[in-house]
């Protein structure tokens, strides 16, 4: 979390987000109103802050690590700007440390060249689509950081990536593994492509997987740039 962030909890009237986020934040709610929903309810919660917004109130939306990436922020602007411009709620989208900065810091440096950030989550996007911008970030050579690579109920995506990747890389290309990164339980494994399948993946992982010049050294993962060392 970014000082300005924590700045406009501590100074919000109403607190809305994500259930499992909000616990997360607990200890700077303190007595402020809370509007929290849980999985599968995000237009609700949005319009819930819009509408708390509306009414005069300074709102916070609780929203992962930045807002914009895979965040509220795009639902909360798309629905605000349904009202007229003499009344709609002023939105201010405050960035902070995504999972995937937090998570690539831990492992070293291995998203010092060109990378592609893609979800599994087949719920908002066709598992087709996503399988096709797997396959054309792993031609490009780009390093690839996976967001929600593995639920209880989807277990198959992860393993379908990496035999899509396989076919475009070495099969001892590195892979990183981050679960809850810079929460409690923090904690990292250094793979393979061959391999990475086989450790503890989740909901709350990160998976970055390195491109052709990716290599591990003293136990850092890095990508060079270029530079002539």
């Amino acid at each position: 979390m970014t000082p300005r962030a924590r700045e406009s909890i501590l100074g919000a009237d109403v607190i809305v987000g994500y259930n499992t986020y909000i616990a997360l934040v607990a200890d700077l709610i303190a007595d402020k109103p809370v509007i929290g929903t849980g999985m599968m309810q995000e237009i609700e919660r949005c319009q819930s802050a819009v509408d708390q917004a509306l009414a005069g109130k300074n709102v916070a939306v609780i929203s992962s690590g930045d807002p914009g990436i895979y965040g509220m922020a795009g639902l909360v602007l798309e629905l605000s700007m349904k009202y007229p411009p003499n009344v709609r709620p002023e939105v201010t989208i405050i960035p902070g440390i995504s999972a995937v900065g937090a998570s690539a810091a831990l492992l070293g440096a291995p998203l010092m060249h060109d990378f592609a950030v893609i979800s599994l989550s087949d719920l908002l996007t066709p598992w087709n689509v996503i399988r096709k911008r797997v396959e054309m970030a792993a031609a490009g050579d780009f390093v690839i950081a996976i967001y929600n690579p593995k639920s209880k109920r989807r277990t198959s995506q992860i393993i379908e990536v990496r035999e899509i990747v396989m076919k475009h890389r070495l099969a001892s290309t590195p892979v990183g593994i981050v679960h809850h990164a810079t929460r409690e339980g923090e904690n990292m494994a250094l793979s393979t492509l061959e391999t990475f399948t086989t450790e503890f993946i989740d909901m709350f992982s990160l998976v970055i997987i390195g491109n052709s010049q990716t290599y591990v050294q003293e136990g850092r993962m890095i990508t060079p740039r270029g530079y002539k060392v």
